[in-house]
């Protein structure tokens, strides 16, 4: 079986139909792809073997026979999941996430877990405990993070799709940086069981895909309310792909100004002024709006994420799983030095940021007082969608830089996060649709349109639509 194309999720599922190939060959050839070229990327942690018999699996599903790509900070059962850190690094899941069963039951294989920043925190795949990724399209440049990992691998064409989890852009960021499709659903959209927690409020888990369609195809697999995360919403869950092919003349699109300010490199801004035009030309009304608290959704976040973030990493504590220290003497010794050793520098570094905004005496003026800002910016929003139907801007400040080239420098990869974090803060959903490449840099650049809470139906009609005309 020879395949010379990059395939999708609609390929796949021709190439079955028409016997082209069986499931457990289009498997054979990811993996013998991933043997021969993961080396140069590092974008698999682990791989897997074909499920035996491809058991409980129907041509009729949507995801037939599709290989997939795990971030590895979400549980197969049976299979390590490290989160990218040494603290679990023989971690083996007890159980399946939600969404792991859902993709088993429509169909799709799963290749392997993908590299990450330690515990989902990081902007390039640099702080793992396992090495960086490097981006496909230039291997002395980051791949984006969180999910660098599974960006790399869908844009390498190592996968025929991946998930990642989005906490202030670690989808969309990525996807970005890798010219492929990266979509962050709406808070409670999809099921967080199963996946390890960094900031249980922000979290999402979402696709990276090679367009849009798979997207909506993915997302059809995913969605919907879960027993087990009582977060999720109980709403129904739309076919994400029967409406996707309507056009869009007449959706009212927002401009905030606050998105071309001072930071945004000018090829990144050529891109994104020229794609808005874009959609000018297929019939959709420009708005230029405003979301006055932006300026401040950076600072609520790194105080809102390292907080729930010393919440939830107080769980590893080299007594119940992961990491244990062998030259602890006594208990107390245990939790210290298995948490010193476990832990990379990120993890360290918003632990104690965590812990300190919600010591006593501080609680009031730190974390009280970002929840407030977070509250000013989603109401920014929704006033905001009071007048248009979704908003457009960049999705990070520039391509993707060199690895190494920030690295000393936390606040600049901070300010990666710039144009994506306000999305998570207010629950919303955001998808990055590569835009081209930039003028000086020859990168890829993402375009990002936000949507209305639990309208991911009208984002991905309006980003399909978006991309068929920039083809």
């Amino acid at each position: 079986m020879k395949i010379s194309k990059s395939l999708t999720i609609k390929d796949v599922a021709e190439g079955l139909r028409k016997n082209e190939f069986s499931a457990e060959e289009i498997f054979d050839h990811y993996q013998k792809k991933i043997k021969k070229e993961n080396k140069k990327f590092n974008a698999y942690l682990s791989t897997f073997d074909m499920p035996k018999g491809n058991a409980g699996y129907n041509i009729q599903n949507e995801l037939y026979g599709v290989p997939a790509a795990i971030k590895d900070n979400t549980l197969i059962d049976g299979t390590v999941c490290t989160a990218g850190s040494k603290i679990l690094k023989n971690y083996i899941s007890a159980y399946d996430a939600t969404v792991i069963k859902k993709l088993r039951s429509s169909g799709a294989s799963f290749l392997g877990k993908t590299n990450l920043d330690e515990f989902a925190m990081g902007t390039s795949t640099e702080n793992s405990a396992f090495g960086p990724t490097k981006n496909p399209h230039d291997t002395s440049r980051v791949p984006g993070g969180s999910s660098g990992g599974s960006a790399a691998a869908v844009a390498a064409d190592l996968a025929v799709f991946a998930l990642g989890s989005d906490t202030g852009g670690s989808i969309r960021q990525p996807a970005s940086f890798c010219g492929v499709v990266g979509l962050k659903p709406t808070y409670g959209r999809v099921s967080r069981h199963g996946l390890i927690a960094m900031a249980s409020s922000l979290d999402q888990i979402g696709p990276i895909t090679k367009n849009v369609y798979d997207a909506a195809l993915v997302m059809n697999s995913i969605s919907g309310h879960d027993d087990f995360d009582s977060t999720t919403a109980k709403k129904n869950v739309p076919d994400h792909t029967k409406n996707i092919e309507k056009n869009i003349k007449g959706l009212k699109v927002g401009v905030p100004k606050e998105f071309f300010r001072e930071g945004l490199s000018a090829e990144v801004e050529e891109k994104v002024r020229s794609t808005m035009s874009k959609l000018e030309s297929i019939g959709c009304n420009l708005v230029d709006i405003s979301i006055p608290n932006f300026e401040y959704a950076l600072a609520a976040y790194y105080v809102i994420v390292p907080s729930e973030v010393s919440a939830n990493l107080s769980r590893f504590d080299g007594i119940r799983y992961g990491h244990s220290s062998k030259s602890a003497d006594t208990l107390i010794d245990t939790y210290f030095e298995s948490r010193a050793e476990g832990f990379g520098p990120e993890s360290k570094r918003r632990i104690m940021l965590g812990a300190y905004a919600l010591s006593s005496g501080y609680y009031d003026a730190y974390y009280l007082k970002a929840q407030k800002v977070r509250r000013l910016i989603k109401n920014d929003f929704d006033s905001a969608f009071k007048k248009v139907d979704i908003i457009v801007g960049p999705v990070s400040p520039t391509t993707a830089f060199k690895i190494g080239e920030k690295s000393s420098d936390p606040l600049a990869l901070y300010l990666e996060d710039i144009y994506t974090v306000p999305v998570n803060l207010a629950g919303l959903p955001g998808i990055s649709v590569p835009c081209g490449l930039g003028r000086e840099s020859g990168l890829p650049v993402g375009f990002q349109m936000i949507g209305k809470q639990f309208d991911e139906e009208t984002l991905l009609r309006a980003a399909y639509q978006l991309e068929q005309s920039l083809k």
